[in-house]
């Protein structure tokens, strides 16, 4: 029993700070977005995708964000199977994805408070390319097409 208490994950908290509210969460998401749209790879994808109707996905994001950093449990979506459907993402969108919360993260949060939003949006991109771009081939017997033309095979 003791070694399953010691790999059992431990729950994350609501982070408390009198900083941090639904208020502020909101005034966050709605910058880091501001910049996504102003990006010249992310903006034309969220751009194709959600058009003129930003208001509603900036709530949801906001709701989203709530129950990630408050425990709020106001996000009622399913991110994977969303993002599953936004073919023309690639996986090095991600960084760049990051680089923007990251850097509006540090821009109006305190410095720990950051580093809770930027944890937990690091964990949140990890698990989105897993569920996007993992691919197993040679544990399944095959190669990619890719990796069996560098290797000579398949010709």
């Amino acid at each position: 029993m003791a070694f399953v208490e010691s790999v059992r994950p431990v729950a994350e908290t609501p982070l408390s700070h009198p900083q941090v509210d639904r208020d502020f969460i909101g005034r966050l998401v709605r910058a880091f977005y501001v910049k996504v749209r102003r990006d010249t790879r992310l903006g034309p994808i969220f751009e194709r995708v959600i058009a003129d109707d930003w208001e509603p996905h900036l709530e949801k994001m906001t709701d989203f964000w709530c129950s990630v950093i408050l425990k709020t449990g106001t996000y009622h979506g399913r991110p994977v199977p969303a993002h599953l459907k936004l073919k023309m993402v690639k996986e090095e969108d991600f960084a760049i994805w990051l680089g923007h919360f990251r850097e509006t993260a540090r821009e109006l949060c305190e410095p720990e408070v950051a580093a809770v939003f930027v944890d937990r949006a690091e964990r949140i991109a990890r698990s989105l390319q897993l569920a996007m771009f993992f691919h197993l081939p040679r544990a399944l017997g095959t190669t990619s097409p890719a990796a069996a033309a560098a290797n000579g095979e398949g010709e």
